[in-house]
């Protein structure tokens, strides 16, 4: 598992649009990257509008936001536009980089265990350390805490 002060793994991802994004090329800048299991479910729609409506104050504060599932390029492109998302998402169709960042754990659910997508958000600064870390994340109030956290990174 990932810790604080750790410097935030290399990954490059293919965004909705088939484009590579790569964590090297976003060194200057804050990163919110984000974990969700799938794309048009209640608490990851709730989650990623959220993200969406924020995102403004995001810009203001020199932070990019990032949301990483394992779904589909395509899937991510109906998602965004069923929903009007305004934030970029990332497809980890092969799980390598949730695995990599300690998000692919043991689930379970209704007595079934299965592997899949523990919910987390990563604050990483723009020389690519990890700053806050929000493990298995409530989504309600979710983003606002995340805004002021990186707030009061800023102002230190």
């Amino acid at each position: 598992m990932l810790n604080i002060d750790d410097k935030a793994p290399e990954f490059c991802l293919p965004n909705q649009d088939d484009i590579e994004i790569c964590l090297r090329d976003l060194k200057g800048k804050w990163v919110v990257l984000y974990f969700y299991p799938r794309d048009n479910t209640p608490g990851c729609t709730t989650e990623a509008c959220d993200f969406t409506e924020a995102a403004p104050d995001f810009g203001e504060l020199d932070a990019i936001i990032l949301g990483v599932s394992a779904d589909t390029t395509k899937k991510h492109r109906n998602f965004i536009e069923k929903k009007s998302l305004g934030i970029t998402l990332l497809s980890d169709e092969d799980t390598k980089m949730m695995q990599e960042w300690g998000v692919w754990q043991l689930k379970k659910n209704y007595g079934k265990e299965y592997m899949g997508i523990v919910r987390t958000t990563f604050l990483i600064d723009p020389d690519g350390v990890i700053k806050a870390i929000w493990n298995k994340v409530r989504v309600k109030g979710h983003v606002f805490k995340v805004k002021e956290e990186l707030e009061k990174l800023q102002s230190v």
